[in-house]
């Protein structure tokens, strides 16, 4: 009786932890929707938190943020550092937006001081809806997994028509050709995308080409 009573006590601890993280799923989608809807012309970029000052792609993104910023665009990024505190960095000296949509992890992921307007999730899912809800524009550049991970989620919801398509930017041809060449030479090959799919995407090397381009095309 006892042990039975024991995994009674267990279950029903189980269901109302459940519970408690539905509220808490609740109010991070409800505190990202209020403090991003002033949030009307977002662009996101993403990249490598590990992208030090002296890096080419640091000192890029530093002059992206501040390009979009200057052209009335807010800049949105993962509130982190390398490429992300570079682009929220060009951003804030600039005067414009500069948004943080920071995850909270054990390691790597510090907010960075460049956002001036800032969100913490404890759930990456949500944080995904809330980058996706509020840009025109995403501007991919060097990264790792998470990178990967956000383009991926970007390409699939265009492709499959859950998403208005807007513009997919990779940035830096020497780093993401590979990639392009083996979607390419994989991929389309053995049928797994279509030709159209490589369309979904384009590779650029310049700050100034990217926010021409982001400028020409976003439906305002």
């Amino acid at each position: 009786m006892k042990s039975t009573e024991g995994r009674q006590y267990v279950i029903d601890n189980l269901s109302a932890e459940e519970s408690w993280r539905m509220f808490r799923i609740i109010s991070e989608f409800v505190d990202g929707i209020e403090t991003m809807s002033e949030i009307t012309r977002g662009v996101t970029v993403f990249g490598s938190a590990r992208s030090e000052p002296t890096s080419p792609e640091y000192q890029q993104a530093e002059r992206l943020g501040k390009l979009l910023a200057e052209a009335g665009f807010e800049v949105i990024t993962g509130g982190g550092g390398g490429v992300m505190e570079a682009a929220n960095k060009g951003a804030a000296e600039a005067g414009g937006h500069s948004v943080g949509l920071n995850i909270e992890l054990p390691f790597e992921q510090r907010p960075n001081p460049y956002a001036n307007i800032r969100l913490s999730f404890r759930y990456f899912f949500v944080r995904k809806v809330v980058f996706v809800k509020y840009s025109m524009a995403y501007v991919v550049m060097p990264g790792g997994f998470g990178t990967l991970d956000e383009l991926a989620e970007a390409l699939t919801l265009i492709q499959t028509h859950r998403i208005r398509p807007f513009p997919v930017i990779l940035f830096g041809s020497d780093y993401w050709t590979g990639l392009v060449d083996w979607m390419r030479g994989t991929q389309l090959a053995h049928g797994m995308i279509s030709p159209e799919d490589l369309d979904l995407f384009r590779i650029m090397d310049d700050p100034d080409e990217v926010v021409r381009f982001i400028k020409q095309v976003v439906i305002l």
